[in-house]
């Protein structure tokens, strides 16, 4: 069932999550103090990086005359894509850069190569999300809309065919987002014509997006216009399924708490750091996994500090952890395998009514 006292679920006392609240806010001041020459060197070569293996990758894709070139070109456009999307455009809209005061690097400025516009994604991720992870009925993310998670979301028949939702949202992840994102824009513009403005901006960047990836990039390879359309898809297919993985990771394993609306009546900034903290999850990750999921693996980490910049969070997981030790808290972690397994067992589980399967979730 969802939380509705959280000092109370944590066995703390006020005092112990004021105290826990003020260490966290140690924590954000020393990264803050720190940031320097070193970070904003890291993010402009996580930049070139991405473009120029990017071009590489197609290079390799219109040059090559078998069927091993072509997914090995396939396979480095995924990657390109995956560390664009992951990375550079989540973070950067984040605003983990804006310290750096960059037009190029910020995140009222960076347009991610998704077909959602990213302005949309900000308001339905950065705050309705990250504002009020996990809270039943106010957190969009929970479940996406499509999906029951938790006990807490009533079921209802169409539930039964959350597997097969799973499995397309996660084929078409990119548009899912696209969606998302737009039917929070929609629902707080206050005018029609506020209604028609998010509308266009969103055909905007849906015909954008798909001109650049199935028109104009494969009718620039002449001939071999063919085996470029096949690559694109097949780069933004497995960039859309490591994406919803990492994300899913993050949020759906066993362990993640879910919350009541009442705790938002007067919750108190430490008590929003204990719910970002009990409201997520790691996976275990070494220096190559964790820059593909854009540092996503330090997902409680992310809620505590979701504008902090990226490639900061592997240190800062140490701090939690001794925290988290400090103040017997549960830190919600495991291997990319386990937690995707509990995800998906969770999901097919909570699509039948309660009762029907033996499991607690949330």
């Amino acid at each position: 069932m969802s939380i509705n006292d959280i000092a109370a679920y944590a066995r703390l006392t006020p005092a112990d999550v004021e105290a826990f609240g003020a260490e966290l806010d140690t924590i954000r001041a020393d990264v803050e103090d720190s940031l320097g020459a070193k970070d904003a060197a890291y993010i402009r070569r996580v930049i070139t990086f991405q473009r120029i293996l990017d071009i590489v990758a197609r290079l390799q894709i219109a040059r090559s005359r078998s069927r091993v070139g072509w997914a090995v070109g396939s396979a480095a456009l995924a990657y390109a894509k995956i560390v664009e999307n992951m990375e550079i455009g989540h973070n950067v809209s984040h605003g983990q850069w804006d310290w750096m005061n960059d037009p190029e690097i910020h995140s009222s400025t960076w347009e991610w190569d998704m077909v959602g516009p990213s302005a949309q994604w900000r308001y339905s991720h950065n705050y309705r999300h990250h504002v009020f992870t996990n809270v039943v009925g106010v957190d969009d993310d929970l479940g996406f809309g499509v999906l029951r998670v938790t006990r807490d979301q009533p079921w209802k028949p169409a539930y039964l065919w959350q597997p097969l939702r799973n499995m397309l949202l996660a084929l078409a992840f990119e548009w899912g987002i696209a969606r998302h994102g737009f039917h929070s824009e929609t629902e707080r513009a206050s005018t029609e014509d506020a209604r028609q403005v998010v509308k266009k901006a969103m055909l905007i960047k849906i015909a954008r997006q798909t001109a650049k990836d199935y028109l104009v990039v494969p009718a620039l390879s002449l001939r071999r216009w063919r085996r470029t359309l096949a690559a694109n898809a097949t780069a933004n297919l497995l960039r859309n399924l490591w994406s919803y993985v990492v994300i899913f990771c993050g949020h759906f394993p066993d362990g993640v708490q879910t919350f009541a609306p009442e705790i938002l009546r007067s919750e108190t900034r430490a008590e929003w750091y204990l719910r970002q903290m009990l409201g997520a999850a790691d996976f275990k990750a070494g220096r190559v996994l964790a820059f593909s999921s854009g540092n996503l693996c330090y997902q409680i980490e992310h809620h505590l500090f979701p504008d902090l910049p990226s490639n900061r969070l592997a240190q800062v997981s140490v701090r939690v952890r001794q925290l988290c030790d400090k103040y017997d808290l549960p830190y919600t972690t495991g291997s990319l395998t386990r937690q995707y397994l509990q995800t998906v067992r969770t999901i097919c589980r909570l699509a039948f009514p309660d009762g029907a399967t033996a499991v607690s979730h949330g």
